[in-house]
């Protein structure tokens, strides 16, 4: 884990974390932090997890936060937003995980969120447990 990805951690295990500063997501989109990009459009960004937690691991961002750094933050003019955010898992997840594939969003302190930018993780390439966690 990178030290950026650690400190991010950190804030959010603190209830620190503003979304006044940029994330590494940020600088992802940005392109000033490389990543192995999947899909781009002009609203979304999806791309390899650098810790993944199954066999396939990627992550969907916003490409525009505008204060969406949680789900439980979003505004009812980010409704559409939120939909492309699923529908690029679903275009993204079918062709990466033919068999099936499970998309999980983080919220919040106990939900274990360590990067305050929305992001969708979408996982699979093996049967998953259930429950998770």
């Amino acid at each position: 884990m990178s030290s950026e990805t650690e400190a991010a951690a950190r804030a959010a295990a603190s209830g620190a974390a503003t979304s006044a500063q940029p994330t590494i997501f940020d600088k992802i989109v940005a392109k000033e932090i490389p990543a192995k990009i999947i899909y781009e459009d002009d609203q979304a960004l999806a791309f390899r997890d650098v810790s993944p937690q199954a066999p396939i691991h990627f992550l969907v961002i916003p490409k525009v936060v505008d204060g969406l750094s949680q789900l439980s933050k979003a505004r009812e003019d980010q409704k559409a937003l939120l939909g492309h955010l699923f529908w690029v898992a679903g275009q993204v997840g079918t062709k990466e995980c033919p068999g099936g594939f499970r998309v999980v969003v983080n919220d919040g302190k106990d939900g274990c969120q360590s990067v305050y930018h929305l992001h969708l993780h979408v996982i699979g390439g093996r049967q998953l447990a259930w429950p998770p966690g």
